[in-house]
């Protein structure tokens, strides 16, 4: 079977922006769990405790998901929620430039739940079967 550009567009978009948060931003937040240091800032009111916990199941666990085509547009969720409270509620006073990440990660996560993975994927795999 060959692959149209829109499934490489997709398989693209997922690993950049779904390994880059797994990697980059969710990593150092489940090794801060791991290591026992709970400080983290409650935009909810949640708990710091819990607010890690939650931010690192999107950014991690989610991200790996979206990174591999796995459970893509449930995976997505988590991370659109995530990425709203980081641009809207943690940097909601802020100036642009320190909301304008998020807001790009949220754009991302936004077209992967309206597209899908592609044909590229462990979804399609699964589909498949």
């Amino acid at each position: 079977m060959q692959h149209s550009r829109l499934d490489w567009g997709l398989l693209l978009l997922r690993i950049g922006f779904g390994g880059i948060m797994a990697f980059v931003h969710g990593l150092p937040k489940l090794n801060k769990l791991i290591s026992g240091d709970f400080a983290f800032a409650d935009p909810l009111g949640l708990g710091a405790a819990f607010s890690l916990v939650l931010v690192v199941l999107a950014e991690f666990v989610c991200g790996l998901l979206i990174a591999s085509g796995l459970l893509t547009r449930l995976a997505t969720i988590p991370l659109i929620v995530t990425m709203l409270v980081a641009a809207f509620i943690t940097h909601g006073d802020d100036p642009w430039q320190k909301k304008e990440m998020a807001v790009l990660y949220l754009i991302a996560y936004l077209a992967l739940a309206l597209t899908g993975p592609g044909r590229l994927s462990l979804d399609a795999l699964r589909n498949r079967s």
